[in-house]
């Protein structure tokens, strides 16, 4: 049993396996969470080394971390190709699809994701489960308004999938957790998700629901710390 301390030396590890992916005057999608954390520490070292990027956050936090690192960082607002995104899992199956979203910023996560011409994925073993859910709910961004009828229905589609489950407002200090969006997450817990893809999609179509934690096709290299050393998967894309 990997304990939390060797878990996160494992990251560190594989975070630093997937900077050397990143090249001089690239733009990075900077990811959020604690292996986004050593990603963005292993950076720092190699800007303040030489190294030309500019990077792209998917939170207050990493964007502070960033800037305290010496990494540049482009605006919300600009127009950015980003080269490479790095960013961790909380979950991810042998097709390489992702459960993420454990830290609140899945909808910034995946908008990066989807711009990056390449994603690449960095985890401990322990995220690497043979299917989806089961010790880890997945996280479903919503807006506050009728946030109690998209609940609902997401437990329908739920329910029509096989898979039932139950759904859980997200909470933080007693209070319902809100996202740098201002929205809500709800988190739905199921035993297992065996057509991430098709679920994905059927989700997505609640009026309410303005992201899921579903990571589904995007991932091109996942880099994974384990106690032999690091292994690095491809994508096998179709």
């Amino acid at each position: 049993m990997t304990t939390p301390q060797q878990a996160d030396q494992l990251k560190r590890q594989a975070a630093e396996a997937a900077v050397g992916y990143v090249r001089h005057g690239q733009i990075v999608g900077l990811g959020t969470g604690s292996t986004a954390r050593h990603v963005v520490l292993a950076l720092g070292e190699k800007v303040r080394a030489g190294l030309a990027i500019k990077g792209v956050p998917t939170s207050t936090e990493t964007a502070e971390l960033a800037k305290s690192q010496g990494i540049a960082l482009l605006n919300h607002d600009e127009a950015w190709q980003i080269d490479v995104a790095i960013d961790g899992a909380d979950q991810v199956d042998p097709q390489l699809n992702l459960i993420k979203g454990g830290g609140g910023a899945l909808l910034r996560e995946k908008i990066v994701a989807a711009a990056a011409r390449q994603f690449i994925v960095v985890v401990d073993a322990s995220k690497c489960v043979p299917a989806l859910g089961g010790t880890f709910p997945l996280p479903i961004e919503v807006a506050v308004f009728g946030w109690r009828s998209t609940e609902r229905q997401i437990q329908a589609v739920s329910d029509a999938f096989g898979y039932g489950g139950t759904v859980l407002l997200r909470e933080k200090g007693g209070q319902p957790f809100k996202t740098e969006a201002g929205h809500y997450i709800l988190d739905l817990h199921v035993a297992r998700i065996d057509d991430p893809a098709g679920f994905e999609t059927k989700l997505n179509e609640i009026p309410g629901v303005v992201e899921t934690g579903l990571f589904v096709g995007r991932t091109d290299i996942l880099i994974a710390g384990t106690q032999q050393g690091i292994e690095v998967r491809q994508a096998e894309r179709r």
